[in-house]
């Protein structure tokens, strides 16, 4: 009789009839107060009836009873967003991921919620995954609606103002940067971290759903210049310019992209370009001096250099620069002085490979002999002996404080470090 009760609420929620339907189910558990598919039905009913409460209610016996249910956690978080409560939607949702990591429909539901959190990077990144899920399941519709739904959180083209008139012969930059939600942004700012792989999966996806995407290329070349491939890199910021993405970030990179390629020219024409419509640009500038160094061109290069720090003292890449100029010059002391800067912000961003480069440089071109070695040791030992008073063991805790933050460097450079911070009241 209960089973068929079960056929025929079924039946009349097939049909429409979700209060024939509720009266079914009602019987049913009322014969059987532990037939957990019955509560899951008739919370559907409710929900389709618009009784968001009731439905909740439903989906929650139905978990008391089996903790494992996918369909009560998922129909009570559709019912809880209905209702507006985005918490309990989430903890619903992200259940029936751990329960089933390909419920394609969970991961939509998540994104849904992010997106309305603000939380757009994160929305973007659960649409995708559902749509993947989607494409392996071969529902293209559902593949496509999440899709279109990336789509439309990405940033929209930037209308050139009425009036702008572009000539080939002076090309338009874009100077309106995106934001700091501008999923694309991220990707490239992501890239440019050395953060490769993930950036590489995104932006194919983005170029999935918009071939015609000028800065999904834009951010498509960064990556693969960090990859290397600065061949197939110049081709996708030459595609992004053709797109009309025509930021000064496309023809910074470019123009790297050129230089690694041995077009030196080439670089420095687009590294003009870049700085002539954002000429406080500190990377740009840095580029620059980058080209300026490899075609022999030293003062110019130091000029790039020195202005790029002097707009963002935290450039580690042009103290780099400048330090290797000023080692072919001779200037042994300015130079040592860049890399130990350089090194010193490489550590702090946790940029161990070009803070090894750094160190490697610096370690170079502060070679003495032994002797000289040796002496300066004993000098440097008595003097921040001096400092601390003769309490030897106070000068070690500030040494292995030292080669805590800065791990690498020679066992002068710790005592000179320590020294200048006691000298200057640092510690």
């Amino acid at each position: 009789m209960n089973q068929e009760l079960y056929t025929r609420g079924l039946e009349r929620a097939k049909n429409h009839d979700y209060a024939g339907a509720i009266a079914d189910f009602s019987a049913v558990i009322q014969a059987n107060p532990y037939f957990t598919d019955a509560y899951v039905k008739r919370g559907l009913a409710y929900f389709d009836l618009g009784e968001y409460l009731q439905a909740v209610s439903d989906y929650t016996e139905a978990i008391k009873l089996d903790g494992q249910c996918i369909d009560a956690f998922y129909g009570r978080a559709i019912a809880r967003l209905a209702l507006k409560n985005l918490p309990g939607t989430l903890d619903d949702a992200e259940t029936v991921i751990k329960l089933d990591s390909n419920y394609a429909a969970a991961h939509n539901l998540k994104g849904i919620v992010k997106r309305k959190q603000g939380l757009i990077h994160e929305a973007i990144a659960c649409f995708k995954q559902a749509a993947q899920l989607y494409l392996q399941a071969q529902d293209t519709e559902n593949c496509r609606a999440c899709l279109e739904r990336v789509k439309r959180l990405q940033p929209q083209p930037v209308v050139p103002r009425s009036g702008v008139n572009p000539t080939a012969s002076s090309p338009t930059i874009t100077n309106t940067i995106p934001s700091e939600n501008d999923y694309f942004l991220e990707l490239i700012v992501a890239a440019e971290r050395g953060e490769t792989q993930a950036a590489m999966e995104s932006v194919n996806w983005v170029l999935k759903v918009d071939p015609q995407d000028g800065k999904a290329y834009c951010c498509r070349g960064v990556i693969r210049c960090k990859q290397g491939k600065y061949q197939d890199a110049l081709a996708d910021f030459n595609q992004a310019l053709r797109l009309n993405f025509n930021h000064a970030i496309t023809y910074r990179n470019r123009g790297k992209a050129r230089l690694h390629l041995g077009d030196v020219q080439g670089a420095l024409a687009d590294f003009e370009i870049a700085l002539t419509h954002d000429p406080d640009n500190s990377m740009s500038l840095t580029a620059r001096g980058i080209a300026h160094q490899s075609s022999g061109n030293y003062l110019q290069a130091i000029q790039d250099f020195s202005r790029a720090i002097e707009i963002n003292p935290h450039d580690a890449q042009a103290y780099l620069g400048r330090g290797m100029v000023y080692t072919r010059l001779e200037e042994i002391q300015k130079a040592s002085a860049d890399y130990q800067q350089a090194s010193e912000i490489f550590c702090e961003n946790d940029d161990w490979q070009n803070y090894q480069q750094a160190l490697d440089s610096l370690k170079k071109i502060n070679a003495p002999s032994p002797e000289a070695r040796k002496s300066n040791y004993e000098k440097l030992r008595q003097k921040l002996s001096r400092l601390v008073g003769g309490h030897w063991e106070i000068a070690e805790r500030y040494l292995e404080r030292a080669k805590y933050y800065y791990p690498g460097m020679a066992e002068e450079w710790y005592l000179e470090r320590v020294i200048y911070e006691l000298e200057n009241g640092d510690i």
